[in-house]
């Protein structure tokens, strides 16, 4: 038989809405430490903290249910998903300076190398992509499918 190898490592996590954000951010940082990115690439590490911190907010604040995430690291990008009870997509605007929130996901959109969003069971899925540290990534392929998405460039 021929060699076989692992071709994604992932995890899985559910937090509440009492007290997820910062016990997403601290699971997020155990396998990031874990991949070596907290070493290897401490900016690219923030960043995916931070994008962390802004999902499971904006799943708690607009969805008000528990926020599932889910870390995928396929070799090329890690994936930052979270699952949250809303159906209602967001939506990408520019911040109101003169309101102290809703810039959640313009940050994701500044650190991430690309976003998208799309329904899924019974309520949506926010998924952030990082590429390896030290190699760009391929450019998405354009979406059909209906989901709202964002790309580098």
């Amino acid at each position: 038989m021929g060699e076989t190898s692992m071709r994604a490592t992932g995890w899985a996590r559910s937090f509440p809405v009492s007290g997820g954000v910062r016990a997403g951010r601290r699971w997020a940082r155990v396998h990031l430490d874990a991949l070596g990115w907290t070493v290897h690439a401490p900016d690219t590490a923030d960043d995916v903290l931070l994008t962390v911190s802004e999902l499971i907010t904006n799943a708690h604040l607009h969805a008000h249910s528990d926020a599932q995430l889910v870390l995928l690291w396929d070799r090329r990008c890690l994936h930052v998903s979270v699952h949250d009870a809303s159906t209602e997509l967001p939506q990408l605007r520019s911040p109101d300076p003169v309101r102290p929130n809703g810039r959640g996901l313009a940050i994701v959109d500044t650190l991430a190398d690309s976003w998208r969003a799309h329904p899924q069971g019974g309520g949506k899925t926010i998924t952030a992509c990082f590429h390896a540290p030290g190699r760009p990534g391929p450019a998405p392929a354009p979406l059909t499918d209906g989901t709202a998405d964002r790309a580098p460039g």
